[in-house]
C-alpha cells in the first residue's frame, strides 16, 4: 500500500502570503502610487512571509503611506495574521471587492507620497537575509477602520484595517 501525504499547512501559508502581497499591491496601485519597487521585491517579501508564517512568527504586515517631506503618515494599512488553522479541505478565499471598496473610500494619496512595507514578527524571531528591525511611524491623531477578514485558507487568514486622519 502506498500513501501520499500533502503538507496542507505549507499550502495554506503559500496561499495566504501570496494573497496578502497581492492585496498590498492593489492598495499601492489603486491609491495612485507606483508599485515598481514593491513588485521588484516580490520574491524576497514572499519568501520572508512564507518562512515566518511557517514558524507562526509573522503577526502582520503594514503598508505605511507617508509624506516624504514631513515623514508623517497619510494612511497606514494593516493586515494582521490569524492563526486558527484547522487543516483539511477548508475554505479558501480572498475578498478583493471589500478591499477595493475600502481603497476607493480612503481615496487617492497626494502626489509625491511614498510608501514603506513592513513585516511584523514576534519578539525573538530569527532574522532573515535582507530583513532587519524597522521603526514605524506614529498613528497618533488617526482612527483605525476595520474591514474584517480579507484572506482565508483553512483558518489561517488575514484581517485588514487602515488608519486615516481623524
Amino acid at each position: 500500500m502506498t500513501s501520499v501525504s500533502v503538507n496542507t499547512y505549507s499550502h495554506s501559508a503559500a496561499y495566504v502570503a501570496d494573497n496578502i502581497l497581492k492585496s498590498i499591491k492593489d492598495i499601492i496601485l489603486l491609491s495612485g502610487l507606483d508599485p515598481g519597487s514593491f513588485v521588484g521585491n516580490w520574491q524576497s517579501n514572499l519568501q520572508a512571509m512564507q518562512t515566518w508564517l511557517g514558524s507562526h512568527s509573522l503577526t502582520g504586515v503594514e503598508l505605511e503611506i507617508y509624506n516624504p517631506r514631513t515623514d508623517a503618515l497619510i494612511f497606514r494599512w494593516d493586515i494582521d495574521v490569524v492563526y486558527a488553522w484547522s487543516g483539511g479541505d477548508g475554505e479558501f478565499w480572498t475578498d478583493t471587492e471589500q478591499l477595493r471598496y475600502a481603497i476607493r473610500k480612503a481615496g487617492l494619496v497626494p502626489s509625491g507620497a511614498q510608501y514603506n512595507f513592513v513585516l511584523r514578527v514576534k519578539p525573538g524571531t530569527p532574522d532573515l537575509p535582507g530583513w532587519s528591525d524597522a521603526k514605524t511611524r506614529s498613528t497618533l491623531g488617526m482612527v483605525r477602520q476595520s474591514l474584517g477578514t480579507t484572506v482565508e485558507h483553512s483558518g489561517l487568514g488575514a484581517n485588514t484595517s487602515y488608519w486615516r486622519k481623524e
